[in-house]
């Protein structure tokens, strides 16, 4: 935003003083000039005015030739001619020339200027006499234009360091104001990204830039803080719970032991279905606990190697699938690469296997895949009862579960790890009957470190 904010400063300062000094320049150029033209032409007839007594009365005097010598001084050529065109006087360098039509039309009492201003400015002006302003003779004055031009050179580059300062001052002002504007923005994207990834105790600078931006820095601190205490509250109330529910379960778990060891087959029998609920309600705190930390969870991503994660996974949960009659294959190509905390994936795919083994019946599948790009695609596939569209819109709540006797937080805690770690989990249906978990997991960046090719297990 700094960098827009300089340009475009920039770009109107720039605008303005474009159509500003440039038509300032050119005014003033021109003034320039027409006041050179006018100069010349005003010397040319002072020196009309002296050859008048040459030409018009035969006067020899000094005067015509002190006013020559002059002009020659000041780098001017002159040439004074009578009305048969001879050169009567002449002085300075180089010599004056001037073409018959133009001569002509001097003495026919016409005033003529050449305005090429190329290299020097020529005026031709008649000599009239002081008795009827009858023309006797005219008067070729040559000037180097090298001054106009060092006057003009002068003019544009002192235009062009006030454009230049003008400039710098404009990038300077921009850029103090794009800092005013930009820093505390910058503070203020800082400490979101921080208390997004979990850093609750992030708070923005409130003490600087627009009055606008103080009072959102203001507010984001002030939400900050309510979710910081939410959040805290939260977790000291899993603990609460935690603890409060833990002990009393064990308790209970060792009171129905005792009772157990002295009772009758039927009381045996019933005490053993009690145990059997407190295992289930301890399993179902257990869950919760796991997906409070899930929600809670801030951790550093890493690369991680799903193709070795899923081989792993796979190994510990076969025995369970053979046990139950359940055919669990992998289709993982080595390597494949994403991003996300130590130890998450594990606990995804467990939770995904859990569920799929528990679903699927004996001589069911249950198949398991990755396909690498960005995102990376882990695929769980089975083959068992599946869930209707209603059951899959809900199954990433907690205690919703398609399975009788489920707890309904296995999906829950996926959920809640996968977009902690800035992935997406969906499901589907498989071709042919049966569920599709599908997990994106963010790739690592093409630059990283990736293993060779053709190292595997």
């Amino acid at each position: 935003m700094a960098r827009r904010i300089v340009a475009t400063m920039l770009a109107l300062i720039g605008a303005l003083l474009v159509t500003t000094v440039v038509p300032l320049g050119l005014i003033t150029t021109g003034h320039e000039r027409h006041s050179f033209q006018q100069d010349t032409t005003l010397s040319a007839r002072a020196l009309a005015g002296v050859a008048e007594d040459r030409l018009a009365d035969r006067v020899h005097g000094p005067a015509l030739g002190r006013a020559l010598a002059a002009a020659a001084r000041a780098g001017q050529a002159v040439a004074v001619y009578d009305t048969s065109r001879r050169v009567v006087s002449a002085a300075g360098t180089p010599a004056v020339a001037v073409s018959a039509a133009v001569l002509s039309a001097a003495l026919r009492g016409r005033t003529s200027i050449d305005t090429s201003f190329d290299d020097r400015l020529r005026v031709v002006v008649p000599v009239t006499g002081d008795q009827g302003g009858q023309v006797v003779g005219a008067v070729v004055l040559s000037r180097s234009a090298a001054e106009l031009e060092e006057r003009v050179d002068v003019l544009w580059g002192w235009l062009a360091i006030v454009a230049t300062a003008g400039l710098a001052a404009a990038a300077i002002a921009a850029t103090a104001l794009a800092r005013w504007v930009s820093r505390p923005l910058n503070s203020l994207d800082a400490a979101a990204q921080r208390l997004g990834g979990g850093a609750l105790d992030a708070r923005s600078g409130a003490g600087q830039g627009p009055p606008e931006v103080r009072r959102l820095a203001q507010n984001f601190n002030a939400m900050a803080g309510r979710l910081e205490a939410l959040v805290h509250g939260n977790r000291a109330a899993m603990a609460d719970v935690s603890h409060q529910l833990r002990t009393p379960l064990a308790a209970l778990r060792l009171r129905l032991d005792v009772l157990t060891q002295d009772a009758d087959p039927v009381t045996v029998e019933e005490l053993a279905g009690a145990q059997v609920e407190i295992a289930r309600l301890s399993h179902l705190v257990d869950g919760l606990l796991a997906v409070a930390r899930a929600e809670n969870v801030v951790a550093e991503k890493v690369d991680i190697g799903v193709d070795e994660v899923i081989r792993d996974r796979v190994a510990a949960w076969r025995p369970v699938a053979e046990e139950r009659g359940v055919d669990l294959r992998q289709s993982s190509p080595s390597p494949v690469w994403a991003m996300a905390a130590q130890g998450h994936l594990e606990q995804v795919l467990d939770n995904l296997l859990a569920n799929a083994l528990d679903a699927v019946p004996a001589g069911g599948h249950v198949m398991i895949s990755v396909v690498a790009g960005d995102p990376t695609r882990i695929v769980v596939a089975d083959d068992g009862p599946g869930m209707t569209a209603t059951q899959q819109e809900m199954a990433f709540r907690r205690f919703v579960s398609s399975t009788p006797g489920g707890a309904g937080l296995g999906l829950a805690i996926v959920h809640r790890l996968v977009t902690a770690n800035g992935g997406a989990a969906r499901l589907s249906d498989t071709p042919g009957g049966g569920l599709t978990v599908t997990v994106d997991l963010p790739a690592p960046a093409a630059d990283r470190l990736r293993r060779p090719a053709g190292l595997s297990d």
